[in-house]
């Protein structure tokens, strides 16, 4: 004789099954959590003190590289250019050379009345090279 089996299928409980409110909840809250914790770990996401932080930075950083070139392209124009490079390379420190950038007015942008730090230093190091 045969016998049957008196579980049901895994269709069938599925079909049963009434979860309470509070798996439900639970549930949800979980895959909130989890949520969260993949976007903010490997999705990329930030907060927006982050995202405020890295806009500056990357700001600043384009404004130092616009000062930069502004500064080579100056300095290569001027009329003494040749003569003011064998000056700049003499130089041995960095922190003089940024002065003698700055004093030489090619790293003051227009319409500014004080050089760019940031396109000096930038200035410097790409005459150097």
């Amino acid at each position: 004789m045969a016998t049957q089996s008196s579980k049901p299928s895994l269709a069938r409980r599925w079909e049963d099954y009434q979860p309470a409110k509070s798996t439900l909840l639970w549930a949800c809250a979980a895959t909130f959590v989890t949520t969260l914790i993949i976007g903010f770990n490997w999705g990329g996401w930030v907060t927006g003190g982050t995202s405020r932080a890295l806009a500056a930075t990357a700001g600043d950083t384009a404004r130092g590289e616009l000062a930069s070139a502004v500064c080579v392209d100056r300095f290569n124009t001027a009329p003494d250019a040749a003569a003011k490079l064998v000056e700049f390379k003499a130089i041995t420190d960095s922190y003089k050379k940024r002065q003698f950038i700055e004093t030489g007015g090619w790293a003051t942008m227009p319409g500014k009345t004080s050089p760019d730090r940031l396109g000096a230093q930038s200035c410097a190091v790409a005459l150097a090279i």
